[in-house]
């Protein structure tokens, strides 16, 4: 496949913030590919852009030369794109790029995306939806949960299945809450999650009844400070071994299967000890990892995680998304590939999912930007099975 020419615009994405989109001229076409945007990012996380969104842009147009009559022949071969980006473009464009040339050598090759990465992929991943949301995705002047997302993780023998429980359940859910808070006014957030007063041991309470089972992502990095976890709903605080005897006391009550981001983003030693007292459930790391290839090494050092959170655009190279992956596997870590908070209509992430053998993938239960993820992997589940 020859890449011809390379153009960039700005885009909107589902919180109407400006994003970017690649598009890529070759022999066998035009493609295009968008990068999401979180809002909850972590400290080591790449920057999105190498300076700004529009610099970006500018950047793509400058080096767009460089890029023409590139061959690329194979997933592998998107080091030739990475040699040329690294140093010019941040993380969103770099992965916008790379998706938009996967999809022309998967056009040319007449295969699908994720057969690029493993044309011998059999597993599906365990669908995992955001129901109720907190934290910084939740925008409200009044009382909201702590934690940013309460989610819903059926054990449903197909993806299409596991979106049909979590759309009954979401609406059975919104029953329970105007039963429980008469003042609840099927508001949704950033990720179209239900928006709610209660605090979190009230929302598990209710999601509990779901039969569901259930995660939280406690997202505590981002009411961290001065050692200390700042919890307004209700006011008090913890030092980490009283948040450690919090969550350890919501696993036992609740029974959750997994739990990301419990701990502070530096505090690779209280997720190591969570670990070691709940091995059967999933102690997820975000903030923690990154996607980053070191970061990953040192938790696998302390043993700090059995399970890791993979968004390619927190790296942006789709290279290091495949050694993060590959290391995890070797050393029995789960893979969760996720959408970000702020989502566009693109779908590639469940052929990356796929491709990779990811045990989950985290993208929503409702709305148009989040469904295009999973209805694609419905669709790559028709054409496998």
């Amino acid at each position: 496949m020859i890449i011809k020419e390379v153009s960039a615009k700005v885009i909107l994405d589902s919180r109407k913030d400006k994003t970017i989109e690649i598009s890529v001229k070759t022999n066998v076409g035009n493609f295009s590919a968008s990068s999401p945007t979180g809002k909850s990012t972590g400290k080591y996380e790449a920057k999105p852009y190498k300076k700004s969104l529009d610099e970006d842009v500018a950047m793509i147009k400058n080096i767009k030369d460089y890029f023409s009559e590139e061959s690329i022949e194979s997933f592998d071969d998107l080091k030739r794109i990475e040699y040329i980006a690294d140093r010019n473009i941040g993380a969103n464009t770099k992965f916008a790029l790379e998706s938009a040339a996967l999809k022309a050598l998967a056009k040319e090759k007449k295969v699908e995306v994720w057969q690029l990465i493993n044309p011998r992929a059999k597993k599906f991943p365990r669908l995992v939806g955001n129901c109720i949301g907190g934290g910084k995705h939740s925008q409200t002047d009044g009382k909201k949960p702590d934690f940013q997302e309460f989610l819903l993780i059926p054990d449903e023998e197909s993806a299409q299945k596991s979106f049909e429980k979590n759309k009954k359940s979401k609406q059975s859910v919104e029953t329970y809450l105007k039963i429980k808070n008469k003042s609840f006014k099927s508001r949704k957030n950033d990720e179209d999650a239900w928006i709610t007063s209660l605090n979190d041991k009230e929302v598990l309470e209710i999601l509990h009844e779901t039969g569901v089972p259930l995660g939280i992502d406690v997202a505590s990095s981002s009411f961290f400070k001065r050692k200390k976890y700042y919890y307004d709903n209700p006011p008090l605080k913890r030092d980490a071994e009283e948040q450690e005897g919090y969550i350890a006391n919501l696993i036992k009550n609740f029974n959750l299967l997994y739990i990301e981001d419990p701990f502070d983003e530096e505090d690779f030693e209280s997720f190591a000890k969570l670990l070691k007292k709940f091995p059967n459930s999933l102690i997820v790391g975000d903030d923690l990892i990154v996607t980053n290839l070191k970061r990953l090494e040192k938790a696998i050092e302390k043993k700090s995680v059995n399970a890791i959170i993979v968004k390619p655009n927190q790296c942006g190279s789709l290279i290091e998304v495949k050694k993060v992956c590959e290391l995890a596997k070797k050393n029995n870590i789960k893979l969760v590939f996720s959408h970000r908070s702020g989502e566009t209509d693109e779908n590639i992430l469940a052929d990356l999912a796929f491709g990779f053998g990811a045990d989950f993938l985290k993208c929503g239960i409702t709305g148009t930007e989040r469904e295009s993820k999973i209805k694609r992997l419905i669709e790559i589940e028709k054409n496998v099975r």
